[in-house]
């Protein structure tokens, strides 16, 4: 078994809408050649590609393999997909690297949320039988968990507006956020509803987006990047699909994906960057995964500024990563979700190593 580090990550600017097809082609190659010119690689270089999409999301079948176009045809390569949020496809890719197959492997995620209606398409991973037909779409369904936590008195609409806001400050600091600001409390409180008691400073925005992350084994690692983000821990669980079949105040599977990752310790967390699409999650899982208070959360803005589906989970891990490559951390958490109401989670840790 070999040790294994990201030492690299690129993504497009997050936007509400993009022109083109729906098969990513135009949002990677952008990102793929920023790894190339920074990591000083070139495709040949690469032994094994992975990507999340998805078929629902692009409206044809066989999506993926569409955006492969973005790699280029010659020469041929090692590549598989799945059909979900690209971390983890990342997951898979550090399987390959850590047990020596390959030394190298690029990750990629791309979603164009804007070609459908995102509401109704994310449904449609609900229990065919006995949920879907309800007629439930993504954001009620998460206002049902809000509602939940707001009736029991675990957080307040406050709480949660207080969430928006520093994510909104965060992204401040990046030109590619699609939504950044500085706005007051009592400003997004006096907001409407869009899916009581969510309003839409509480949800993640429609994003159309892509991301890239290049991982290495350990002696490769060294030579791509001074200072690489090892990943010391990495485990992804799953919650029963079933609503009432537990407390959606609740994540069982952050909290045990999060003790696995973690050794047990997560108490010298310098960033974590927390892939939580409405901001009742994010107190969620910071209390399942036991995140300390000094721990800057989402300094990147999260995905409450920009969440490009099946890229906004890898994203967070390139944060992470990227905030150990500039020394601002030297020990950073990502967390990546996937279905109805925090159902899959997936926790990585990284560390840095002067």
């Amino acid at each position: 078994m070999t040790e294994v580090a990201v030492v690299g990550f690129a993504q497009a600017p997050h936007v509400r809408e993009t022109g083109g097809t729906t098969n990513g082609v135009e949002m990677l190659v952008p990102c793929f050649h920023q790894l190339y010119e920074e990591l000083g690689i070139s495709k040949s270089d690469i032994d094994f590609w992975c990507s999340g999409s998805s078929d629902y999301l692009a409206g044809r079948a066989f999506s993926f393999i569409s955006a492969v176009d973005a790699i280029g045809a010659v020469p041929p390569i090692n590549e598989s997909h799945v059909e979900m949020d690209a971390a983890w496809a990342l997951y898979e890719a550090w399987v390959k690297v850590m047990t020596g197959e390959v030394d190298t492997a690029l990750v990629y995620g791309f979603g164009k949320s804007s070609a459908g209606n995102l509401r109704k398409i994310l449904s449609m991973q609900l229990d065919p039988y006995l949920v879907a037909p309800l007629g439930l779409d993504s954001v009620s369904i998460a206002g049902l968990q809000a509602r939940m936590g707001l009736d029991s008195g675990k957080w307040t609409a406050k709480d949660m507006a207080e969430v928006a806001a520093r994510s909104r400050i965060s992204a401040q600091s990046r030109p590619d956020a699609q939504i950044a600001g500085n706005p007051s409390i009592d400003d997004l409180l006096a907001s409407p509803y869009v899916a009581d008691p969510l309003r839409a400073h509480d949800c993640a925005p429609v994003t159309d987006g892509a991301a890239a992350i290049v991982l290495a084994s350990a002696d490769r690692a060294r030579q791509l990047r001074e200072r690489p983000a090892w990943i010391t821990g990495i485990d992804h669980r799953i919650d029963s699909p079933n609503f009432g079949a537990r407390d959606l105040t609740l994540s069982p599977s952050t909290t045990t994906a999060a003790r696995k990752a973690t050794g047990g310790d997560a108490g010298n967390i310098d960033v974590a960057e927390l892939h939580a699409p409405f901001t009742h999650q994010e107190l969620i899982l910071r209390e399942a995964i036991g995140i300390p208070g000094d721990t800057k959360i989402n300094p990147s803005g999260g995905p409450l500024t920009g969440n490009p589906m099946f890229a906004a989970g890898l994203e967070r891990i390139g944060h992470a990563a990227r905030a150990i490559f500039d020394g601002t951390a030297n020990r950073a958490l990502a967390h990546a979700t996937s279905g109805a109401v925090l159902q899959q989670n997936l926790v990585a840790v990284m560390e840095g190593r002067d």
